[in-house]
């Protein structure tokens, strides 16, 4: 299955059309159709219904295998520059927004005095994004979050031979708006608030999905949904009587018109964890040991 065509078949699976998966891969809509013919060809079977243009369930399976695939390729040849020094000097790190804390701004600071003549960037992403572009090599480094249980090791991650390093763990708390009936509590219970109004910000708040998978229960249905990665724009947004969120509690805290409640039940943390590939070294590999503190490892 050569990846160029595996690649065609993505576009058109994700666009719905020749055309414009053509568009979006700079190609004619004939090159397209002789693609996927061609991996059809390979296959031995249809992966595609023309009209309307539709998966079968070949297509279907194929699709489930083929993101895997082509990243795992693109991680391997992020590996190989990386090895071989064909990168330029830089250093793009990515972290989802509640990751981002002054802690790190320091470091990268740290790491900017060490290597001056760096280029250095950083992105703020979604979560979801970050491990498949440190995979790739579109970042050097990534920086994700999310509530752990204190006791629990970081998960092995999803997007290839990827590295995953706890940085740092903080208190969760649930952000109310002032004169909340809550407001005046001494701590939370997660369950408690099921039914409460919540602010669905997968970005820039603990996901509502994972808030049922912690409490083991439905409800947190979402009185608004907030499709941004900026935290001050969110917790306006609960100074105003929007919803509930929750949060760091740095991440929170002194917001004018918000009070936090620490949460109580569950017992969990908010986790910030760094990702990386096997070949770390330079400028990424600086940043690694100052926000880990492990001198041993990245020394």
């Amino acid at each position: 299955m050569d990846p160029h065509l595996l690649r065609t078949f993505v576009s058109v699976a994700r666009c719905g059309s020749f055309s414009d998966a053509a568009h979006e891969l700079g190609f004619t809509p004939a090159a397209v159709s002789e693609h996927i013919a061609s991996l059809e060809a390979d296959l031995r079977t249809a992966l595609l219904t023309r009209r309307p243009l539709m998966l079968t369930s070949a297509g279907a399976r194929l699709l489930e295998h083929v993101g895997p695939l082509l990243l795992r390729l693109d991680a391997a040849r992020a590996d190989v520059e990386r090895l071989s020094g064909s990168g330029t000097a830089r250093l793009v790190t990515g972290a989802a927004p509640l990751a981002m804390t002054p802690r790190i701004a320091a470091a990268l600071d740290r790491v900017r005095q060490a290597h001056p003549a760096i280029r250095a960037s950083l992105r703020i992403l979604g979560r979801r994004e970050i491990p498949a572009a440190v995979a790739s090599g579109a970042l050097d480094l990534g920086l994700i979050d999310g509530p752990a249980a204190p006791a629990d090791a970081p998960p092995p991650p999803e997007a290839g031979p990827l590295i995953r390093v706890t940085v740092a763990e903080s208190p969760l708390v649930v952000a109310l708006p002032t004169g909340h009936p809550l407001a005046r509590r001494l701590g939370l219970r997660l369950p408690d608030l099921a039914d409460a109004p919540w602010l669905d910000a997968p970005d820039a708040a603990i996901p509502l999905g994972q808030l049922r998978a912690v409490s083991r229960t439905g409800g947190f249905r979402p009185s608004l949904t907030y499709e941004g990665t900026d935290v001050r724009g969110l917790l306006a947004l609960t100074a105003a009587g929007h919803g509930l969120a929750l949060l760091p509690h740095q991440a929170a805290k002194g917001t004018p018109g918000v009070v936090t409640v620490p949460l109580i039940t569950p017992r969990l943390v908010h986790r910030t964890e760094l990702l990386h590939g096997a070949a770390l070294d330079g400028p990424a590999r600086t940043l690694a040991a100052v926000v880990t503190g492990d001198r041993h490892r990245y020394g």
